[in-house]
């Protein structure tokens, strides 16, 4: 098996261990001087850089107030102009100029009265926004305010872009006339070439005008957001220090250390999946023979090697039911039928993982290693082994034979008044009869088994009646799961023999 990729995923696991461990660290350790000075530095540039801001921000509004008044200085001619344009009688002293241009062209095309209805409408606009903007500018200084000024700004951007595009509107309509006179080979009216050169003359000063005003809104607007990021700049430093000075936080570090945490976890499956490509023996030894060799396929119950050590071991058979009670590491103590009052402690090292079904029983082979070796046990003797499961110490215990069942509940008969225990295994009479207390059962061996509940200890328990006729008893073989508890139950026979128990 190619471990390869399982030992790059066990490397990766351990760096990023490392790296959320540092990151803890340097959570967990206070701010240094250099952090401190760097963060106080940081909210002394972001005020300069806002003072500067302020600073231009004066400038700005007072370029703004400029670029109003050169516009002022433009507009009165081009509205002036406009007016003459259309409404003076320079063409016809009986007729003003935006009819007599009208009725000039209209037997050649009937469409000139959109475009000097558009004309009318887009100057008739211009014109009362020019005299609002013109009576505002008039009321407005350099001192009167940054307020103040912006607004008069936005008005006065708006009035010139509505003058520039009644200046289009009306070199249209007279451009329309031109082009149907020329077509149809008319006099030309003297003045119209006169107005299309002022109208000239009024696009180049309108846009220009309209440009300057522009870039000044432009102006206002990104120092305006200057300003804005500036104060946020500042207000983020200033946390900054402050969460710098008080430390780490809670969140922050509890954070970190579940990431610590989940290192550990990514490391430890790494490692396990890792172990997966080794091959390990339930003991120490040396191998004698390999049944295997590369690209073989193996499986569940495969035999791979054959190893030889020193450890001695105990095979067992167990039947399904207690080998699933088993679990590899539990202690075991073993007694030989061969060697008298010799008791060896030992723990369970391997358990088959499939069974062997003989006779329609299925059992499984379980290993018991020895935690000392003795040399007078030798291969294939004959073996009783004791698996402890569980133990508990402290706890109510009663003879196995002391608990009876009825209707599906447990219980022992009680005598309310406490009587002599017999002596040399012999019951002790009584005319009274017992009652029955339900109990609560729980761990058992081979003779006793735990009272959870129904019993404090210290009560007369009748473990055995006996009756006129002999009785006949039948041992059964005892289970080797034995489970260690704290109390412990009297034996023998006889009449009604109270147990007391503890």
């Amino acid at each position: 098996m190619d471990s390869t990729s399982a030992q790059k995923a066990v490397r990766d696991a351990e760096a990023g261990l490392e790296s959320a461990k540092l990151s803890l660290a340097k959570i967990n350790e206070p701010a240094d001087s250099l952090s401190i000075l760097q963060a106080e530095n940081a909210i002394t540039t972001a005020k300069q850089t806002q003072g500067q801001l302020i600073n231009d921000s004066a400038k700005t509004y007072d370029d703004a107030f400029t670029a109003v008044s050169n516009a002022f200085l433009d507009l009165p001619t081009t509205v002036t102009g406009l007016q003459d344009i259309l409404y003076s009688n320079t063409n016809n002293a009986g007729q003003d100029n935006i009819s007599f241009y009208n009725d000039l062209v209209k037997n050649y095309d009937s469409n000139v009265t959109i475009y000097r209805d558009n004309a009318a409408t887009a100057y008739s606009k211009a014109r009362e926004l020019y005299d609002q903007a013109f009576l505002d500018y008039k009321a407005t200084s350099r001192y009167s305010g940054a307020t103040t000024t912006k607004n008069l700004l936005n008005e006065t951007t708006a009035t010139t872009k509505a003058i520039t595009d009644a200046v289009k509107t009306v070199n249209d309509f007279l451009n329309f006339v031109r082009d149907r006179l020329t077509e149809h080979k008319a006099t030309m009216p003297s003045q119209l070439a006169t107005h299309q050169s002022n109208l000239a003359t009024y696009t180049d000063k309108t846009n220009t005008d309209l440009a300057n005003l522009t870039n000044q809104v432009n102006g206002i607007s990104n120092n305006e957001n200057s300003l804005e990021s500036a104060d946020l700049t500042i207000q983020e430093k200033t946390a900054s220090l402050a969460k710098l000075q008080a430390g780490s936080d809670a969140l922050d570090l509890q954070s970190a250390q579940l990431a610590v945490q989940q290192r550990e976890n990514t490391l430890q499956d790494a490692k396990d999946a890792l172990a997966d490509y080794s091959i390990y023996a339930p003991y120490s030894g040396t191998l004698s023979k390999v049944d295997i060799k590369k690209t073989d396929q193996v499986g569940n119950g495969t035999i791979i090697a054959s190893l030889v050590s020193k450890q001695q071991i105990a095979i067992i058979s167990l039947n399904e039911v207690d080998a699933a009670k088993i679990k590899i590491g539990e202690k075991a103590t073993l007694t030989f039928d061969a060697i008298d009052s010799l008791t060896i402690a030992g723990s369970v090292t391997a358990i088959d993982t499939v069974g062997t079904v003989s006779q329609g029983v299925v059992t499984y082979n379980v290993q018991i290693g020895f935690a000392t070796q003795d040399d007078r046990v030798k291969p294939g003797m004959s073996v009783s082994a004791a698996v402890i499961t569980e133990v508990k110490t402290d706890v109510v215990a009663v003879d196995n034979g002391s608990i009876k069942s009825k209707s599906g509940n447990q219980y022992v008969e009680l005598f309310d008044t406490p009587m002599a225990r017999g002596s040399d295994g012999q019951g002790t009479p009584s005319t009274v009869l017992p009652h029955q207390q339900t109990v609560v059962t729980g761990l058992s061996n081979d003779t006793l088994t735990e009272i959870v509940s129904g019993l404090s200890g210290g009560e007369n328990v009748v473990t055995r009646t006996v009756t006129i006729s002999s009785p006949q008893s039948t041992q059964a073989a005892p289970s080797i799961l034995n489970s260690v508890t704290g109390g412990r139950g009297g034996g023998g026979g006889g009449g009604a023999r109270a147990v007391l128990g503890r």
